[in-house]
């Protein structure tokens, strides 16, 4: 359950962070929250801080993770597709073959200073849905 929840984060952090993101540059608190059906325990809610530098904010691409990693030195191919820019909306794809086959949609709304949205995984372990905000903090410190 670990892995996948590593998985659902680069996954998110990458797909915030994609080309064309109406995501502002600073520090930013990420909560997660995901839903199994077929887990009998409803997992903890996941809280993350990142900083999106002003380069990132005008070239995400460049910071888009290389994917999760299987174990220690571990490879993936994750590829981010059908991505598209709406307004204030983003919606995507992603799809892994290693190390595990995982597909995934997932469609964000931006304010200036949060955003919202939800992800759709489909694992080996079974469906995961995924609600997600963040909201801005403020500057990056040095």
């Amino acid at each position: 359950m670990r892995a996948i929840s590593c998985v659902v984060l680069v996954l998110l952090v990458g797909a915030t962070t994609v080309a064309q993101s109406p995501i502002r540059p600073g520090r930013w608190e990420v909560v997660m929250q995901m839903d199994m059906p077929n887990m009998p325990v409803k997992m903890p809610e996941m809280k993350t801080t990142q900083c999106v530098t002003p380069e990132q904010a005008k070239d995400p691409a460049s910071a888009l993770p290389s994917g999760p990693q299987a174990g220690r030195g571990g490879k993936s191919d994750c590829k981010v597709s059908d991505y598209k820019v709406s307004g204030q909306t983003v919606t995507w794809k992603v799809a892994c073959t290693m190390p595990q086959p995982i597909t995934s949609t997932g469609e964000m709304t931006f304010t200036d200073d949060s955003y919202a949205g939800t992800m759709k995984m489909n694992t080996a372990q079974g469906d995961m849905n995924m609600k997600v905000s963040g909201k801005r903090l403020g500057d990056c410190t040095p």
